[in-house]
């Protein structure tokens, strides 16, 4: 096996980046992946919020309520810990995959790498190749550079729209959002949120690119202290590919050449602008492109692809040592995510007692305590209940037993609870149960009550 490259080969310094860099368009092995990939993603996240379950939008935030809609059921702010275990979750899974291939996230499915690439896309379709684009870009003004410019920069402005139009339906009901934003009906909000994110994806895609993973995402400062030596990743085989140069095809290789014909693919398909060939360099974004370019002018000098490869050291850890640590965290999370679903009900009932006095005695002779109720129905259908009291013999109850809730409605309910005799104790505890009159399913809450002394 390949060892992975010496100290001296290795760049920690920052590269300068102050140029744009031209994207060569790469076909290849790795390159069908990760387009398939994104191409699921992409459907996911676009199509995602016009799905329907029981005549509601599947998956909806109301940030102004503090209320996530998703499939049937209502989450209040009280439930958001299922999305602490869910990022802690991703991160857990985040970090092992980079111990196991290295930055392939930022390379397959990061957004910032998925729509630099349809903006690169975009640029090769109406400016043409990179080199095309480059000497567009180097030529004076005139009529032809200018229509491709805008042309150019419209394409981006139009996807960059569609793409913070996609991402705003998930807040805003999506079968309303579209026909109100283009009949100018939204309000002055929502034109102001969707054209933010349309700034930012125009500005990051399209503008920045390369140099919001170089210099500004904290993923790319700190993940390469999760590699470890059999961490697979994008390196050149020196061995073999020195001494590089130039040649022709189907000819015999000069005996004090290497395999590497010195044809700049790899550093012209790269979306980071960097050379493999120098050494791992903590820029590298593991995308494969440079693999599927050199494996390309292998095949066509009909030498052995495998040049530019994904590779690491051989482990000294057995298999089940190398998956235990983020292994056995993965695990205990998906644990948590289990119990938290498993206790959570889609009816919420709490009980607190009148701040203003601890009981009182009515009219008739009975002491009485007062009780604030907090509902919440966390579904999206109306709900009956039946209020009931369990612990206190021959308690009264005062209010309506019988309440019904709207679909994703939380209000206060106030109870009295009056008792025709005085106990010998100071207070007696006792449950209130809340029952779902066409489902039976019911929830409970406890507190006490206070006699006369």
């Amino acid at each position: 096996m390949q060892q992975r490259p010496a100290a001296d080969q290795i760049i920690f310094s920052t590269k300068d980046s102050s140029g744009k860099i031209y994207i060569r368009e790469q076909k290849g092995y790795f390159q069908v992946i990760r387009r398939s990939i994104n191409t699921v993603l992409m459907l996911i996240f676009v199509c995602l919020p016009w799905l329907n379950f029981q005549g509601q939008q599947a998956i909806q935030l109301d940030a102004a309520q503090q209320r996530l809609y998703i499939f049937g059921r209502v989450l209040l702010p009280q439930d958001f810990l299922i999305f602490a275990l869910l990022f802690t979750l991703a991160a857990f899974a985040l970090f092992y995959l980079t111990k196991l291939y290295g930055r392939i996230w930022c390379g397959y499915t990061c957004p910032q790498t998925v729509w630099t690439l349809m903006f690169v896309w975009l640029e090769r379709r109406i400016e043409g190749s990179h080199n095309q684009s480059k000497a567009l870009d180097n030529a004076p003004w005139h009529g032809a550079k200018l229509s491709k410019k805008l042309a150019k920069h419209s394409s981006w402005l139009l996807l960059s729209l569609l793409t913070s139009l996609a991402f705003i339906a998930y807040f805003v009901p999506a079968r309303s959002l579209y026909a109100d934003f283009f009949s100018l009906n939204s309000s002055g909000t929502v034109y102001g949120w969707v054209g933010f994110f349309a700034l930012c994806t125009y500005v990051n895609a399209g503008l920045i690119r390369e140099k919001m993973c170089l210099h500004m995402c904290p993923y790319a400062r700190f993940q390469s202290a999760m590699f470890e030596p059999a961490t697979k990743i994008v390196a050149y085989d020196a061995q073999r590919g020195e001494q590089r140069g130039a040649r022709k095809r189907h000819s015999e290789k000069p005996a004090a050449m290497g395999d590497c014909v010195d044809c700049q693919l790899c550093v012209q398909v790269c979306p980071v602008g960097i050379d493999i060939r120098h050494g791992m360099q903590y820029e590298c974004i593991n995308c494969g492109l440079c693999i599927d370019a050199c494996d390309q002018t292998m095949r066509q000098f009909n030498y052995p692809v495998g040049l530019i490869r994904y590779q690491g050291e051989v482990s000294t850890q057995t298999a089940w040592q190398r998956h235990l640590g983020y292994g056995s965290a993965i695990l205990l999370t998906v644990l948590a995510m289990a119990a938290w679903a498993y206790q959570w009900q889609s009816t919420e009932l709490s009980i607190s007692r009148d701040r203003q006095a601890m009981y009182r005695v009515n009219s008739d002779g009975l002491t009485e305590n007062t009780f604030t109720l907090t509902l919440s129905n966390k579904t999206q259908q109306p709900r009956h209940y039946q209020l009931s009291i369990t612990g206190l013999a021959g308690a009264e109850l005062k209010g309506a037993a019988q309440i019904t809730l709207k679909p994703a409605e939380q209000r206060q309910h106030i109870i009295s609870i009056a008792l025709p005799e005085q106990a010998a104790e100071v207070y007696t505890a006792f449950t209130l149960q809340l029952t779902d009159a066409e489902h039976g399913d019911s929830v409970s809450a406890a507190s006490r009550f206070y006699h006369v002394r």
